[in-house]
C-alpha cells in the first residue's frame, strides 16, 4: 500500500484547498522518505489526523478528539475562516495490489460546519477520479480493515508522544497492547471466548425459562377427536355437494319447462300486448303516410316511361331549334362575305374557290338532322316543369319503397307477437309452472347454504387440527432444543479449555518471533552493540525485559532517555515487521530527546529502512540541517515540504520543494 496524495480543504489550520503529493517515486527512482517540516502548532499533527480520518472516519483515533462526539469533532476541524456555505474536505489517494494488479482509490470525506446527523459524506473514486465505487462506500469499514486494520494502525501511524509514553512506561500503553493483541491474533481468540460465554449464559437462561408440556396426551386425544369429526364432516360435505348437483339439475329442468311451455311468455303477456298495440299504431301511421304519397305525384309513376320520352323529345327539339337559328345566322354572314369579296380586286379563280367552299358548307348544314319535323313544340318553361315532375316523382318512389319496407317489418313484428301470445300458457298452467320453478330454486338455495355451513366448519376443524399439530411439533422441538442446549453448554466448556491452550501456544510462538525482530531492530539502531544481547516480552503484560550476552538482566533504568526512545522505536518497528504487511509508516515529531549519536543512527538506519514509504513530520530541531543533508546525500528523500504557519491569521500554507534549509 502506498499513499499517493493528500488533499486538505478548509481543514484545521489549512484554509482553502492544499494538495500534498506523497508519491515516493520520482520518475523511475523510488525514495522512501517524504519530509514535511513545520514548527510546533503549525499543523503537522493535523496532517496525521487527516490521514487517520480519511481512512477510518468515525472510528479514527485522532489526537484532538478526546471525548467529543463525531459530529462535534468534525465541527471542531472546520477552518475558522471557512465561509458558511463552503464544505470541509479531505482526500487521500492510495494504491495497493488487487489480483496481482495495482489499483488506485481516492477516499473523499466532506462535511459542513454543522454536519447533518453528525456524519460526513464518504465517496470512493476509482482510477480516473470520476466514477464512484458505490459498492466500496457501503462496505468501506470492512474493506479498509483488510488493508490496514484499525487495531494495528498505531504501529504504522505514530508520533513522538506515543514513542515517549512507550519508552517511559514499564508496561506498554493500551493502544500498543491492543495493536499487539490484534497482530498476534489474540483479539480474535479472546472475542471468540467471550462470545462463547455469552452463548452459554443465553442457553442456560433458555433452559431456565422453558417448561415441560404436561398435557401431551390430552393434546393427542383432542387431535384424534378433531380428525374423526373432520372425516365425518367431509363425508357430509361430499353428500351435500352431490345433492346440490341434483337440485341444480332439477332447477335447470324446471326453468327450461317454464320457458318452453309458455310460462315465461305468460308472465310477460301484458308487455307483449302492449308491444303489439304499439306496432299496430306504427303500422297504421305508415299506411297513412303511403296514402298521402298516393294523393300526390306518385300515381304518375305509372307513365314514368312516357314522361321520360317526352323529356327526351323536348330536349332534342330544343337543340334542333338552336341549330337552325345558328344556320340562318351563318348564311347571312356568308352572303355579306360574298358581297365584300365581289367589291375587292380578287382573282376570279380565287373567288370561285371561296364560293364552292361556302356552298359545300351550306350543304353540310342542310343535312337531314336539321330537316326533322318538330311536333312537340314545348317551350323552356314546360321542359323545366317536366324536369321537376320527374325529379319529385323519383323521390316519391324512394319514399314509397321505404314506407313499404317499414310497413312489412311492422306487420311481421305484429304476427310474431301474436304467435308468442298464442303460445302463452293459461293462467292455471302458468301458476303450476311458476310454483315448480320456484320450488326448485328454493331447494338449490337451501342446499347451497348447507354446503357453505359445512365448508366453514371444515375450515374451523382444519385450523384447530393445524394448531394442535403445531403444538405437538413445538413440544418435540422444545425437547430436542433442550438436549441441544445441554450439549452446547457441555461442549462450550471444552471449547473454552481448547481456546485457552490455543491462546497460550499462539502467544508463545508469535512472541518468540517478535522478540527476535525487536532485538535485531534495537541492536541495529543502538551504537552500543554489546549492551543488549536479547529482549524478552512478557506473555501477559507485553512488557520488555533486556538481557546481556551473559544472560543477565539489564535493568531498564540503566538505559539513557535516548536509548529508551530507541527501544520504543525498535519495539514498534519489530511489530510492524512481524505484521508482514507492506504498509506506509508516518511518524510525527520522531526524534524527541535523542542525543546526536542516537539521532544519527535513527536518521541513517531507521528512516530509510522503516518501510517503502516513510512520512516524517519534523520540527527544525529534530531533523536539522545536518540530518536532512545526510538523508539527501543518501538519496533517501523523495519530496520535501515546509508547513508555513502565519500566527497573525492562524493559517498554515504548504510550500512544496522546500524545507527549513
Amino acid at each position: 500500500m502506498i499513499f499517493l496524495e493528500l488533499v486538505l480543504q478548509n481543514f484545521g489550520p489549512y484554509n482553502g484547498r492544499q494538495v500534498i503529493n506523497l508519491d515516493p517515486k520520482i520518475k523511475e527512482n523510488a525514495r522512501p522518505i517524504l519530509l514535511l517540516g513545520g514548527m510546533n502548532g503549525g499543523g503537522k499533527t493535523t496532517l496525521m489526523d487527516a490521514i487517520r480520518l480519511a481512512l477510518y472516519g468515525h472510528r479514527a483515533q485522532c489526537s484532538t478528539r478526546g471525548n467529543l462526539s463525531y459530529g462535534d469533532f468534525l465541527t471542531q476541524c472546520v477552518n475558522s475562516h471557512t465561509p458558511a456555505n463552503d464544505k470541509t474536505r479531505i482526500e487521500l489517494v492510495f494504491e495497493h495490489i488487487e489480483n496481482d494488479q495495482p489499483v488506485k482509490y481516492r477516499i473523499v470525506r466532506t462535511w459542513e460546519r454543522n454536519p447533518k446527523d453528525g456524519k460526513d459524506n464518504l465517496g470512493i473514486l476509482g482510477d480516473d477520479d470520476t466514477w464512484p465505487v458505490e459498492a466500496l462506500v457501503n462496505i468501506w469499514d470492512e474493506y479498509i480493515e483488510n488493508l490496514l486494520p484499525l487495531g494495528i494502525s498505531n504501529l504504522f501511524l505514530f508520533d513522538g508522544e506515543q514513542v515517549k509514553e512507550l519508552a517511559e512506561q514499564e508496561v506498554p500503553p493500551p493502544l500498543v497492547v491492543d495493536a499487539i493483541r490484534a497482530l498476534l491474533g489474540l483479539e480474535l481468540a479472546e472475542r471468540l471466548a467471550g462470545d462463547i460465554d455469552i452463548l452459554v449464559n443465553r442457553k442456560r437462561k433458555e433452559i431456565a425459562e422453558k417448561h415441560e408440556l404436561e398435557n401431551l396426551e390430552e393434546i393427542e386425544q383432542k387431535l384424534k377427536q378433531l380428525q374423526n369429526e373432520h372425516k365425518i364432516e367431509t363425508q357430509k360435505f361430499v353428500s351435500l355437494q352431490k345433492e346440490l348437483q341434483l337440485a341444480e339439475k332439477s332447477q335447470t329442468i324446471a326453468i327450461d319447462k317454464f320457458i318452453s311451455e309458455g310460462g315465461k311468455i305468460a308472465a310477460e303477456r301484458s308487455q307483449l300486448d302492449k308491444q303489439k298495440e304499439e306496432r299496430t299504431i306504427e303500422a297504421e301511421q305508415t299506411r297513412q303516410a303511403m296514402c298521402e304519397l298516393a294523393g300526390g305525384i306518385l300515381p304518375l309513376a305509372l307513365i314514368q316511361p312516357l314522361l321520360s320520352q317526352v323529356q327526351a323529345q323536348g330536349e332534342k327539339e330544343f337543340r334542333l331549334r338552336q341549330a337552325r337559328i345558328a344556320r340562318d345566322i351563318l348564311l347571312e354572314r356568308d352572303q355579306r362575305l360574298l358581297e365584300l369579296i365581289s367589291n375587292l380586286n380578287i382573282a376570279e379563280e380565287q373567288v370561285d374557290k371561296i364560293k364552292a367552299f361556302l356552298a359545300e358548307d351550306e350543304q353540310m348544314q342542310n343535312s337531314s338532322s336539321l330537316q326533322e319535323e318538330l311536333w312537340l313544340l314545348a317551350d323552356d318553361e314546360a321542359l323545366s316543369q317536366l324536369g321537376n315532375v320527374i325529379y319529385y316523382l323519383q323521390n316519391a318512389k324512394i319514399s314509397a319503397k321505404q314506407q313499404l319496407a317499414i310497413l312489412k317489418t311492422k306487420e311481421e313484428e305484429i304476427i310474431g307477437l301474436e304467435r308468442q301470445v298464442q303460445t302463452a300458457a293459461s293462467p292455471e298452467e302458468y301458476n303450476k309452472l311458476r310454483d315448480a320453478m320456484q320450488a326448485a330454486q328454493k331447494k338449490v338455495a337451501e342446499v347451497k347454504a348447507d354446503c357453505e355451513t359445512k365448508r366453514r366448519r371444515l375450515v374451523e376443524l382444519e385450523t384447530a387440527i393445524e394448531k394442535l399439530k403445531k403444538d405437538l411439533q413445538e413440544y418435540t422441538k422444545q425437547t430436542l432444543d433442550r438436549k441441544n442446549i445441554e450439549h452446547i453448554i457441555v461442549a462450550s466448556a471444552r471449547v473454552q479449555e481448547t481456546l485457552k491452550l490455543f491462546r497460550e501456544r499462539l502467544t508463545l510462538r508469535k512472541l518468540n518471533k517478535l522478540e527476535n525482530e525487536v532485538t535485531e531492530c534495537f541492536r541495529y539502531l543502538l551504537h552500543k552493540s554489546d549492551l543488549v544481547h536479547r529482549i524478552a516480552i512478557d506473555t501477559n503484560t507485553f512488557s520488555l525485559s533486556l538481557y546481556n550476552s551473559q544472560g543477565k538482566s539489564v535493568p531498564k533504568h540503566r538505559l539513557s532517555a535516548g536509548e529508551k526512545q530507541l527501544l520504543a522505536i525498535a519495539f514498534l518497528w519489530g511489530l510492524a515487521r512481524v505484521s508482514g504487511r507492506r504498509l506506509p509508516v508516518a511518524i510525527d515529531t520522531p526524534l524527541g530527546r535523542l542525543d546526536s549519536s542516537h539521532r544519527s543512527n535513527l536518521v541513517e538506519r531507521y528512516f530509510p529502512s522503516a518501510s517503502h514509504q516513510v512520512i516524517l513530520l519534523s520540527t527544525d530541531t529534530e531533523i536539522g540541517k545536518k540530518e536532512v543533508q545526510t538523508l539527501r546525500d543518501k538519496e533517501a528523500i523523495a519530496r520535501e515540504y515546509l508547513l508555513k504557519y502565519d500566527s497573525s491569521t492562524r493559517q498554515t500554507t504548504v510550500i512544496e520543494n522546500k524545507y527549513f534549509w
